[in-house]
């Protein structure tokens, strides 16, 4: 990664998170140059033991760990407590995923921190209000957001998203507020401590705009904007995605599909028609894709310049030309699993850091506080 592109080196973060969100936001501040410390219990943050894991590092501590120090405390005993407290007030930034009120009894608040430090609490539904103190996770926020309920399939019943992209969000939107208030900080004339409140609820619900707020200005259950926009299953078993935002595209489609009485049908004259009529349009649209292989309906939706493509697994993805050439790809060597292959940081170039063996910088960290 280009140096230029390491602006935090000198800042100091204490990682007190566990999982996806704030290890995620930790871990793009280690990218960007800063010296993450990942504050873990004995055992570990949970999810060195979730999916694929050896001697103590799954494939999701690489995902979201890489570029950290690891340090062991036991916050349940007063030494532990007293080292916390002593990492707490040398982090420029304090990042912290407790229930709230745990941190602040644990020595990690932000009155622990820091004058001008940068506090990031993430919880699942915030630090106020009446469901401040609910559990929740990440399918419990796209559930809680309404994006379960936007997900239904064609058999009547809400899905959830496949991947863990509450956590993710909010992991990203932790990353930018961070970044706006160290930012802000260097302007500061005298010190001043910031606290950030992040939720799962916040960040998934904005990942929601424009379904919010239609359904809030409708009323109601909102019209989907480009209907028959989906993904079809092609002769060869194979899915294909196509999409239209112009009227210009849904004429187009129809020329592309071999369905030119559709063009004239006036059920599907426009948007507003074809969302009425929709499952009448999807017969139909189903239908033609089954007709021929999905190479073929790519080669043909493309060669019209439509936005079409294959929906992809993702081993599809990892082997694909496009993102081998861009360097969308990365591997990353973790001595106790070998290479892994994963996305590379978007915007952030190749950073290739081995994520930390638990607690295999206790010793380095707390020689550096003097404790």
């Amino acid at each position: 990664m280009d140096e230029a592109m390491r602006p935090y080196r000198g800042i100091r973060v204490l990682d007190a998170g566990q999982g996806i969100a704030g290890p995620y936001c930790g871990m793009m501040l280690a990218a960007c140059g800063a010296d993450v410390i990942k504050l873990e219990p004995a055992e570990g943050d949970w999810s060195r033991g979730l999916g694929t894991a050896k001697d103590g590092v799954s494939v999701m501590t690489v995902c979201f760990n890489r570029g950290k120090r690891s340090v062991v405390l036991d916050l349940k005993s007063e030494e532990g407590r007293r080292a916390a407290a002593k990492l707490a007030a040398s982090a420029d930034v304090l990042i912290e995923a407790f229930r709230p009120g745990v941190a602040a009894r644990i020595g990690l608040g932000p009155e622990n921190a820091k004058a001008d430090a940068v506090c990031l609490s993430i919880s699942g539904f915030g630090q106020t209000g009446p469901y401040a103190e609910r559990p929740c996770t990440d399918s419990v926020a796209q559930a809680f957001s309404g994006m379960v309920a936007l997900n239904e399939g064609a058999d009547g019943v809400p899905h959830k998203v496949g991947a863990f992209i509450s956590d993710m969000a909010t992991g990203i939107y932790a990353f930018s507020a961070v970044q706006v208030a160290l930012a802000a900080r260097a302007q500061d004339a005298a010190p001043r401590r910031r606290v950030i409140d992040m939720s799962l609820m916040a960040a998934t619900s904005n990942l929601l705009t424009h379904q919010i707020a239609e359904w809030g200005f409708q009323g109601g259950v909102a019209a989907a904007p480009n209907v028959p926009a989906g993904a079809y299953r092609a002769a060869d078993g194979a899915w294909v995605m196509v999409t239209l935002v112009r009227e210009a595209e849904w004429l187009a489609i129809c020329d592309v599909l071999g369905i030119p009485e559709a063009k004239a049908d006036p059920r599907f004259a426009d948007f507003k028609a074809r969302w009425t009529n929709r499952e009448a349009l999807y017969a139909i649209i189903r239908a033609a894709f089954a007709t021929r292989p999905s190479g073929e309906w790519i080669a043909r939706l493309q060669g019209a310049r439509l936005l079409a493509d294959r929906v992809n697994t993702p081993l599809d993805w990892l082997a694909n030309e496009h993102v081998l050439a861009s360097g969308a790809a990365a591997r990353i060597a973790q001595p106790q699993l070998g290479e892994v292959p994963l996305p590379a940081l978007p915007g952030l170039g190749h950073w290739r850091a081995e994520a930390p063996a638990l607690g295999q910088h206790t010793a380095e960290v707390l020689a550096e506080l003097g404790a």
